[in-house]
């Protein structure tokens, strides 16, 4: 298998759904956030240091974010999320499939279970992102069937941790199924230790980024979620200043040749004259 350079310099192509720029270098696809088409952008990913892409946004066919979330048939078939990785980098990291890795992004981390897989390439991870409900009391919050009991502790200023008290488990109910499940697991949430990443060209989320992979420490419980919200607020302020102020040309709000699955009307694109 060839790999590509941990430094190496790509133009933008073009922006594709979603916001990401669209690039190839020794023959392979490139996606860059935080990019206009015509840039030139240097990637760097360290993987002596643990660097690697983390792919959040692939869903498993059962599931799609909260829609199927009171689905009793569909989380008994999926009720878990775990971090799938290469078995190179799980050689590199010494872990099996079930051991505990920390995932660290730019304001916190979760921690999940390794799933060791060829499925994807050798630097890049991936974890299904419409499993991992919490709620924070026992008989209120999420509904049941697909929601963890979690704790949740502020450990400094702006800093605060979730952790897991029990998984799904029987209830009574008016339905006789929710005395019959078996599962427990109800996954990792991990969109909470992701910053906000507003595109400059689209305004859209950015959800690809670069993450540090490392073993679970002594601490460490599955499920744990870390967040600081200081950084949060950090990251915003400087993928903010990088953005133009509306309107655009034509006093859009964005451009109007972006792709959208079901694209509104042309008139919902432009700011109204005051």
């Amino acid at each position: 298998m060839t790999r590509m350079k941990a430094d190496f310099e790509v133009e933008i192509e073009r922006i594709l759904p979603g916001g990401m720029g669209l690039a190839h270098a020794d023959g392979k696809t490139v996606f860059v956030s935080l990019a206009a088409p015509g840039d030139r952008v240097r990637v760097k990913i360290d993987r002596a240091q643990g660097e690697m892409v983390l792919l959040p946004t692939f869903r498993l066919p059962t599931l799609i974010h909260t829609r199927s979330g009171n689905s009793k048939w569909l989380n008994e078939i999926s009720h878990t999320n775990p971090l799938w990785i290469n078995p190179e980098d799980a050689r590199r990291l010494g872990v099996a499939t079930g051991d505990l890795l920390r995932v660290e992004t730019a304001i916190g981390y979760f921690v999940d279970r390794a799933w060791v897989t060829e499925a994807l390439r050798p630097g890049i991870v991936a974890c299904s992102h419409h499993i991992g409900r919490w709620r924070l009391r026992e008989d209120q919050g999420g509904e049941r069937w697909s929601t963890a009991l979690v704790s949740l502790e502020q450990v400094a200023r702006g800093q605060w941790r979730m952790r897991q008290v029990h998984g799904v488990r029987p209830f009574a109910s008016a339905d006789p199924d929710s005395s019959r499940i078996w599962w427990e697991d109800a996954g990792v949430n991990q969109n909470l230790t992701f910053p906000v990443q507003p595109d400059p060209v689209s305004g859209q989320h950015c959800w690809h980024q670069k993450v540090r992979v490392t073993r679970a420490g002594a601490d460490d419980r599955y499920g744990d979620v870390f967040v600081d919200t200081d950084k949060s607020h950090q990251m915003y302020r400087r993928w903010l200043a990088l953005a133009r102020p509306a309107p655009g040309p034509g006093n859009l709000r964005r451009p109007l040749w972006l792709p959208r699955a079901f694209k509104p009307a042309t008139s919902a694109y432009i700011i109204p004259e005051q």
